[in-house]
């Protein structure tokens, strides 16, 4: 059916432009490998002391797997800190392949039923742009009901005036999370709601280009795959910018049923991380080698063939059916 309640795309610039097509496949979705990960591949490495992992562990790491992975990608989302530099000085990261530069500090500030958004000291769109960056990415932690939702919104706002000055995308990527000290996670019934009120209002702010979004619903409480479809649609028509989809941790398997209903309802691709290379934390050596070069690599073929088959390009702005 027709979606004549979706608010209309705005226009960009050509620098964003060109930046969004560079990290896009030729037909104008996005597959993007995500590997980002701070102190979650730290535990990932070391679940019984993560601080004992040293830097140079979290960089041999990203090396590997975008050497492994990133020819079967559109792009790659690396930080500052371990990954973007590295992979361009050590030839891993291929010409051809876009790359994503994440901005915030990991982990956040403040109470944890009202998070405070951090960014990297010494980082900025501007050298993001400087080191050969197609775009940047901004995660925020978001609740629309938060005490701390308009300090977010502020941070969004400047980081997009920045990107404007730079001329490069922002991809802009919230976390929900609970309001409710005894209840660490959002409930079922809250999630749909977070997720959708979200991107309605913070895709609202001029200067965020694409949103890279979280399932909008429990998958474990809500198992019909048509209640997807419709809280996916809600999430379309909702959001002011194309929209990609997070793996947020879920395996491998049941993110490809999430990404097949997200894309039928107009998502343009999606960002994957764990559910594509989190068995290699487990293994070392010629043992992770082998799975990020036959595993691991096949699953981003075939999430990046899923995309390509059934995700909405970015430029499309037509009504989705």
């Amino acid at each position: 059916m027709a979606m004549s309640a979706r608010p209309s795309y705005r226009r960009i610039s050509v620098g964003k432009r060109r930046g969004l097509q560079q990290c896009a496949t030729p037909e104008g979705v996005f597959s993007i490998l995500a590997l980002d990960h701070r102190q979650n591949l730290r535990r990932a490495l070391n679940p019984q002391d993560p601080a004992a992992v040293p830097d140079r562990a979290l960089v041999a790491f990203k090396r590997q797997a975008v050497a492994a992975l990133a020819t079967v990608a559109s792009a790659v989302l690396l930080d500052p800190e371990y990954g973007a530099e590295q992979a361009i000085s050590s030839g891993v990261l291929p010409g051809a392949t876009g790359l994503v530069v994440a901005l915030e500090r990991t982990g956040y500030g403040g109470d944890p039923v009202a998070r405070q958004s951090l960014l990297l000291p010494g980082w900025d769109p501007a050298r993001a742009r400087r080191i050969g960056a197609s775009a940047v990415k901004l995660l925020v932690y978001y609740h629309p009901d938060a005490p701390t939702a308009p300090q977010a919104e502020a941070l969004v706002r400047q980081v997009a005036e920045a990107c404007r000055e730079a001329d490069l995308p922002l991809f802009l990527e919230p976390l929900s999370y609970s309001l409710h000290p005894e209840q660490p996670r959002l409930a079922p019934t809250e999630r749909r709601y977070v997720v959708v009120e979200t991107a309605r209002r913070l895709t609202a702010i001029p200067g965020v280009d694409m949103l890279k979004a979280e399932f909008p619903l429990d998958v474990a409480a809500e198992p019909d795959e048509g209640a997807w479809l419709v809280a996916c649609r809600e999430l379309t028509a909702a959001s002011r910018v194309p929209w990609v989809l997070l793996s947020g941790g879920t395996d491998f398997e049941g993110f490809l049923r999430q990404v097949a209903v997200a894309a039928r309802a107009g998502a343009s691709g999606v960002a994957v991380g764990r559910a594509v290379w989190q068995e290699a934390t487990e293994r070392s050596g010629a043992q992770r080698s082998t799975f990020l070069r036959t595993v691991a690599r096949e699953r981003m073929a075939r999430v990046t063939a899923l995309c390509r088959a059934l995700a909405r390009p970015w430029t499309a702005l037509g009504a989705v059916s």
